[in-house]
């Protein structure tokens, strides 16, 4: 079961939420289902350094967001 991101529409409070397939999310705060999944970097596990570079060095292919313009700092 994936944990994931949203903000409720209704009163903007952001919140994790671990959801089966058949489960439809509900805000925490005001029971609202006027919810948007918020984009989420995954988790990585290196032996390497422990900070990404900025997007702007990554080639697109490798961008969390794939494209560019995600709103992470230095992104596009």
């Amino acid at each position: 079961m994936p944990i994931y991101e949203y903000v409720c529409r209704d009163c903007n409070v952001e919140f994790e939420a671990l959801i089966r397939s058949d489960e439809l999310p509900i805000c925490e705060s005001c029971g609202s289902g006027s919810l948007d999944k918020l984009l989420s970097v995954p988790a990585a596990h290196g032996g390497g350094t422990t900070e990404f570079p900025p997007c702007s060095e990554m080639p697109p292919q490798e961008r969390p967001c794939g494209t560019g313009g995600c709103g992470l700092p230095d992104c596009g």
